[in-house]
Order: structure tokens, then sequence, then C-alpha cells
């Protein structure tokens, strides 16, 4: 069978979009969702966050732009690159977005570094094989992105393994390997989760400044939502395999809609409240096939109607028209306008306590 060739980019579209992406995968037998409805997107130089509770699919929703999903994946919906269907890709033209346009930065360096090759040989693989580029110059482009993420005696480092350096520095040098084929878009799946906090904060500047100098856009994976406030342009909150809500990040904390993201908020340790108890959500977070015909996160919201676990709320512009995304927005950080969103039957500005936050659970 002749495969259709891959149609070339829109110019008006937008850099990434996620157009009612659904995931299933095997399991025992049979195909469970594990991504509900992802409706996203990503304008070109901007940054977008997503955030939420472990296991919610920040990660696969993640994986999907580059089709790197587990065995026997089914995806439903569209993934769009410059208009162009990922899924649809055909060998060539997902080689190259995988070498060329989108990079992904892992949460666990270790994890993803050969540890008996060389960071030198880690980082100009890729110029080498697949741009055709003489070892001598794929070096020293490495040196030179070494120095610029703040690694010192790059010509040193080329030489060593992954062994010999510490979780700050292989962090640096996967932001280096995302960097060198000078892509468009990085995919950071919580790049400094795993590092203490001075260095999260040198590694988040480093990927700022990198942004700031080449114009990426980028999708930011974190459960740190101060950070991801910090970094980012907008805020896209995941639940049980959906995104529930999406905000400019200036207006996060005064005003998010949907009850789960006022809820993550108020659980939050406040560093001035002294020896105060913390908020914890009630119940126990769902997966994305657990769900009912209703809204997933009904079962822990205590101000939950009949409509909610009947029947599964849709994303809808929230606010006021143009300040929330409706109309032309100025925008936040980068200068790019971002809607307001919630899939929730009953929005409402933030007024009081969260909902969702009645138990109190005592810090050790």
């Amino acid at each position: 069978m002749k495969r259709t060739k891959t149609p070339p980019p829109r110019p008006d579209a937008p850099l990434l979009e996620f157009d009612g992406l659904h995931i299933t995968l095997p399991v025992k037998g049979e195909h469970r969702t594990v991504i509900h409805r992802v409706d996203l997107t990503v304008p070109a130089g901007s940054a977008v966050g997503l955030v939420g509770e472990s296991g919610s699919g920040k990660s696969l929703t993640a994986r999907s732009v580059l089709r790197l999903l587990p065995p026997g994946a089914r995806v439903g919906g569209e993934v769009r690159f410059e208009g162009v269907s990922v899924t649809a890709m055909d060998p060539a033209a997902l080689r190259t977005l995988r070498s060329r346009e989108v990079a992904m930065i892992f949460q666990d360096p270790r994890a993803h570094i050969n540890p008996l090759r060389t960071i030198g040989d880690f980082l100009t693989e890729g110029l080498i094989t697949t741009r055709g580029e003489r070892r001598g110059a794929a070096e020293a482009r490495a040196t030179d992105l070494l120095r610029e993420v703040g690694i010192a005696d790059a010509p040193r480092r080329l030489r060593q393994r992954p062994a010999e350096l510490s979780g700050g520095l292989l962090q640096r040098v996967m932001i280096a390997a995302a960097l060198i084929t000078e892509p468009r878009l990085l995919l950071a799946d919580e790049p400094t989760t795993a590092l203490d906090v001075t260095t999260q904060a040198e590694v988040m500047a480093v990927i700022d400044e990198a942004r700031d100098r080449r114009g990426l856009a980028m999708l930011f994976i974190t459960h740190d939502l101060a950070l991801a406030a910090a970094v980012c342009d907008s805020i896209a909150v995941m639940y049980a395999g959906s995104v529930v809500e999406q905000v400019p990040a200036s207006r996060l904390h005064d005003g998010s809609r949907h009850p789960y993201t006022r809820a993550l908020l108020a659980s939050r340790p406040d560093p001035g409240a002294g020896a105060q108890p913390l908020r914890a959500i009630g119940g126990r977070p769902l997966s994305a096939f657990e769900a009912g015909p209703g809204c997933a996160f009904a079962p822990r919201c205590p101000a939950a109607q009949d409509l909610c676990t009947a029947q599964r709320p849709l994303p809808e512009p929230t606010g006021d028209g143009a300040e929330d995304g409706h109309g032309a927005s100025p925008g936040d950080g980068h200068g790019h306008g971002h809607g307001r969103t919630a899939a929730c039957h009953f929005p409402r500005p933030v007024t009081d306590g969260a909902p969702g936050t009645d138990r109190r659970v005592r810090r050790g």
C-alpha cells in the first residue's frame, strides 16, 4: 500500500495543538483509557505549563508529540505540529520532527544517557548521524553549548562518562543535548524533580535563558504550581487524563475557576503560616479508565451536584471577555495571548477557601 506523503506545514497554524487527544493502552487483554481528552495549544515562542497529580497523564501527553508511546497504544483525536498531524506523519517526516523541530528534556538524565559512552558521544551523535556534520565541528558545537548552559571546563566534560557527573551537571547536559539541534519546541518533563532546590533554580534559569535567546516554545510538565506560574505564560491543569482548566499564569492564584485547581492551590504549604495544618484534597486521585460518565473530580468535590456525576463537562471559555482570552488578550510573559477555559458545570471565581480541602493533615 502506497503511503500518503506528509503535507507541508501550514504557516497560519499554531506551533503545537492537541485536539481531542485520546489514548488507550493494553492492560490484561483489554484497552484502558489513560488519556480521555486533551485540548491544548502551544503558540510559537510561548511556554505552557502542564500540572496535576501523578498519574493524570501529563507525561503521556508530552510523549505523544514525538510518538514515544508504549507498545500497543491506540491514539484518537489529533496532535498537530504546524497544522500537520503527527499521527499521520510518514517515517521521514517523523525523523525530521524528532531530530530538528522538537526536543525533549527528561526527568531522570541517568536513565536516558548511555552510561558506557562519553558525554561528547552523547551530544554529537545526532549532529553526525542525522546532519552529516564532521566530528570536529560537532564537538566544537557541543563544547559551546556546555559553556552556554553553565558547565565549566567543557572540553574535559566531553571526555567524561555520566557516572563522573553530578545530577545537576547531567541535567545541564540534557538541556545542551536538547538545544544542539536548534529545535523550535522543548518538551520539558519535570526536568528539576530529582534536584535540590538551589540546583533546580539554576537549571530553570538555564532553560529560561535559552528560550529567550532562541525564541523557543515549551511544554513544561511539573508538580510545582509556583514554578509553573513563574516560568510559563499559561497553565493547563490535568486530572484523570483530561485538561480541566487553562488559565493565564499571572491569574492562576486569583482567577482559577475549576474546583480542582483551587484545591491544589489551597493544599500548598505556606512558608509564612508557621505550624499550621496542611490542607489535603479528600478522597484519592482517579485514573482516566476509572472515571465514570460524569466529571472525574466529582467524587472529591463537595460542591458536586447531580449533573456533575451524570454528564462529563467539556472545556468552555470562562471569565469576562478579552481579558480571559476569548478576545484579543494582551497575554502574559512573552507576550502571547492565552485563553481561559474550565471543564466544569459550575465554574466560579475564587472568593473563599477552595472546595475539596475539608480534610486536614498535620505535619510531622
